[in-house]
């Protein structure tokens, strides 16, 4: 009985002693790109459509408008699009929330600093906070996977962003995020 006890506990695929934080960790150390679909809520508009991210720091999303918009990322500009802008809009990735929420490695080395993961039903939360930025981000209690985050735009409006669909390591082609491709 005892060998079937300590086989149980140390050949188990789920550690049963590791915290939520732990394998949010660990989840997040295995990703190497997601892709999803959002639903994305700015004050009282609501956004949607499908992104990819690709660790560090990319990303491309496409929503659901009649305006083809297109927001794009190689790691250093962030790029808006769309019929609507007579001329796209460019910021510097590092003055955006974006800026934290594509850096994987930042992400993991808040996670240690968190003393407290807060929890509902379906999500595993925490703040964080830097250079002015405040950044809610959720993860799926039953399976790790980044769900969606809170955070304020560039013109101080709270961004809600929710993710469903949810894909990781797909084989993606890295030329998706070259910025050139999105300027009219």
């Amino acid at each position: 009985m005892k060998y079937i006890i300590f086989i149980i506990i140390f050949f188990y695929p789920i550690n049963i002693f590791a915290s939520s934080k732990d394998l949010i960790k660990n989840k997040l150390n295995q990703t190497n790109n997601i892709s999803f679909k959002f639903i994305q809520k700015i004050g009282k508009k609501i956004e949607q459509g499908k992104c990819i991210i690709s660790y560090p720091k990319k990303i491309l999303c496409k929503y659901d408008d009649i305006n083809n918009k297109i927001l794009v990322s190689n790691g250093r500009s962030l790029v808006i699009n769309s019929k609507k802008i007579k001329n796209y809009l460019r910021y510097k990735l590092k003055d955006t929330p974006l800026n934290l929420i594509l850096d994987k490695k930042f992400l993991l080395s808040k996670l240690d600093q968190v003393e407290v993961v807060e929890e509902n039903d379906e999500t595993f939360s925490f703040e964080i906070e830097h250079n002015d930025n405040l950044l809610n981000i959720f993860f799926d209690k039953k399976n790790y996977e980044i769900k969606g985050w809170t955070t304020t735009d560039i013109y101080q409006n709270r961004v809600e962003t929710k993710l469903f669909n949810i894909k990781i390591n797909m084989m993606i082609d890295e030329k998706l995020f070259r910025i050139q491709k999105y300027i009219n």
